[in-house]
């Protein structure tokens, strides 16, 4: 998925964290709701202005960041 329009990241807009359309809701936030067991259903309906498409963007740039770290030997 192309979310290159969907998550944007300014300086000024929650310290130049990624977030949703230039929304101030992060990609950290649409996370953080599914790891404690929010439906994408309930996000939607919670956050009205949100979008399928925003939570799956927020899916494939998390994916890809984990794909692009670098692991540290211990």
């Amino acid at each position: 998925m192309d979310y290159s329009q969907t998550i944007t990241m300014e300086p000024g807009k929650r310290s130049g964290k990624p977030c949703i359309r230039g929304l101030r809701m992060t990609v950290g936030d649409v996370l953080g709701y599914l790891a404690s067991g929010m439906t994408h259903a309930e996000i939607l309906r919670d956050f009205p202005y949100l979008t399928e498409e925003d939570i799956r963007a927020c899916l494939a740039f998390a994916a890809d960041r984990e794909r692009k770290s670098e692991t540290v030997a211990a």
